[in-house]
């Protein structure tokens, strides 16, 4: 094992108590920004006040939202209009996405945005039931950073206020870089002056531990949850990436590249902020152990070990693959007079909700003894066991790290030799010869964020937001007709789901007032996106894309119940249409 980095970062909220509660500054007014949960903002402002010091402690993540949940009166609101700032080094919708989901949390309040100037300044306008009318400036605290790329970004950071010294001193009215700014900045140079290999992969694993104070707060809409800590798991996996690209000369596109497994383990900490960053061996394969659970109605992301079993419960040929770190890949094939289509799920191991989804289908079609079936569960269990590793800490995060492979890459764009996981799809493609491939998936269930290069995912910003049960249609050029008449009929089919259009329906609404409108269509109350795609080996690929990768309970059954209905009605309309044109 090799040691990167392994430092201790003062809390800033700590010094900026001892700087000043401890000192005589009496009368002075102080305002700081920080990234720090409202009970420690609450007490650390107590210690304040005892020394005569007139404090105001604010988020510096999301503050606007913030502002309403802690600053504002919202009883008997009847109108918010909301100007945001637009920067020239940023995305123009970047600040109105950083008020989502406002416009959810206030039932019955209309709610209205509108882009303003590059002043890091909301401006918001509050109209009461009773005619009465405030108005406020929140600031949101941003400074330019040259990011790992030599890109400039427009990035969150803690921020100082001070006035009313009486020891002569100037007022203070600048950036304050936190403990966990440091922390992000402090592994991307240390990854950045490290001596690399020449080839890919870089490392087997490049493990980033870090113990960290604050926010965690869940929000009453949806899954939705502020959380600091996923943040910082997600903008180090994802920069990560975007440096081994660059290492490797890539375009940014590409999810080729092959790095080795990236580990980012964010936790709870009080104090001083712990960072490790070490790069480690791979160690003998072991999967968290989970309960037992009846499929049909599970309500958590069940072991890999039962998904095992459940499959070889079902009838048909197995065949087998093999993860980077040595887990099988298995499949099943049964061969039916019925047109046969290709079934997969956990490509992306973070996304939970389709493994179950997809055995609940499989097992119904495959009652009828034509149905042609080829299916493979979990594609990527080295990312799965990841995933149940992760969560054994943080259950509530998304968890991008178990996204790809133990070599870093999308099992289905990474090199040919070895063939690693994508090799249990090419038998089965082989063996079933399908022509419709169900590749179901999932994305984020509450707001994805990169606070500290940009704040957008980059390369993802149209998953940011949730914004209901997605599907993706991807079709050779030749069978953009067929594309059409089976994403309809699938559809049409979903209507029958109960719940499912009210759910899409609200998402997509508070998503597209957030996002600056819907850039997709919208069929039988379904989002979908239709593109011509030869890169698959099948000219039709069907994708799923569920808001499930932080879902428990009843939503987590809701959404595993949804990708069932999908691969049944799927295959129901692909056996009509391939009927009629043969």
């Amino acid at each position: 094992m090799t040691i990167l980095l392994d430092a201790r970062i003062p809390r800033t909220l700590d010094g900026l108590v001892r700087d000043w509660a401890a000192g005589d500054h009496r009368g002075v007014t102080l305002e700081a920004w920080l990234f720090e949960d409202e009970a420690a903002r609450r007490r650390a402002e107590q210690v304040f006040a005892a020394s005569g010091i007139h404090a105001r402690l604010r988020s510096a993540y999301k503050p606007l939202l913030h502002a309403f949940l802690e600053e504002f009166d919202t009883a008997g609101l009847a109108r918010v209009s909301v100007r945001y700032p637009v920067h020239e080094e940023a995305d123009r919708l970047r600040f109105l996405s950083e008020a989502y989901p406002l416009a959810a949390l206030f039932d019955g309040v209309e709610m209205h945005f509108e882009p303003g100037a590059a002043d890091m300044t909301y401006f918001v306008t509050l109209e009461y039931g009773n005619g009465r009318v405030a108005e406020h400036s929140v600031f949101a605290p941003n400074r330019l950073r040259t990011n790992h790329l030599d890109q400039i970004d427009l990035t969150l950071t803690g921020w100082l206020k001070v006035a009313g010294r009486a020891d002569d001193g100037s007022d203070l009215d600048e950036p304050l870089e936190t403990e966990i700014e440091q922390v992000f900045h402090n592994v991307m140079n240390a990854i950045a002056a490290h001596d690399w290999p020449a080839n890919e992969p870089y490392a087997e694993t490049i493990a980033i531990d870090v113990t960290i104070p604050g926010i965690e707060r869940a929000l009453d809409y949806g899954d939705e949850v502020m959380s600091t800590r996923e943040a910082l798991h997600e903008d180090f996996y994802f920069s990560l990436l975007e440096f081994f690209k660059r290492k490797s000369g890539r375009p940014p596109e590409d999810r080729g590249v092959q790095p080795g497994q990236i580990v980012p383990d964010i936790r709870a900490g009080e104090g001083d902020a712990h960072v490790r960053v070490a790069l480690r061996p791979f160690g003998v394969p072991m999967d968290p152990e989970r309960p037992e659970q009846d499929i049909e109605t599970a309500d958590a992301a069940p072991s890999l070990a039962q998904i095992q079993r459940e499959l070889a419960a079902l009838p048909g040929e197995t065949f087998e693959g093999n993860s980077r770190e040595g887990r099988p890949v298995r499949g099943i094939y049964r061969a039916g007079s019925r047109p046969a289509v290709l079934v997969t799920s956990g490509q992306h191991a973070n996304e939970t909700s389709a493994p179950v989804g997809t055995l609940r289908a499989v097992r119904r079609l495959l009652a009828n003894p034509e149905a042609n079936i080829a299916y493979i569960p979990v594609e990527n269990p080295d990312g799965y066991a990841l995933h149940g590793r992760l969560c054994e800490g943080s259950p509530r995060h998304m968890h991008h790290a178990a996204r790809y492979t133990s070599l870093g890459s999308d099992l289905e764009y990474g090199r040919n030799d070895p063939l690693y996981e994508i090799g249990a799809r090419n038998q089965a493609l082989a063996m079933s010869g399908a022509q419709l491939h169900l590749n179901l998936h999932g994305y984020p269930a509450h707001e994805w964020t990169r606070p500290f290069t940009g704040y957008l995912p980059r390369g993802f910003e149209l998953w940011t937001i949730p914004k209901g049960f997605f599907v993706i249609i991807r079709h050779h050029p030749s069978w953009a007709e067929t594309a059409r008449t089976l994403i309809e009929a699938v559809t049409k089919g979903l209507s029958a789901v109960p719940g499912l259009a009210e759910f899409n329906r609200r998402q997509v609404e508070i998503c597209s007032i957030h996002s600056g409108g819907a850039p997709y269509e919208i069929i039988n109350d379904v989002p979908c996106l239709l593109t011509p795609d030869e890169r698959h080996p099948t000219p039709l690929t069907l994708i799923t894309e569920f808001p499930d990768e932080t879902i428990y309970g009843d939503a987590y059954r809701f959404a595993h119940t949804v990708q069932m209905a999908t691969v049944i009605a799927a295959e129901e309309a692909f056996a009509s249409i391939m009927a009629r044109v043969a």
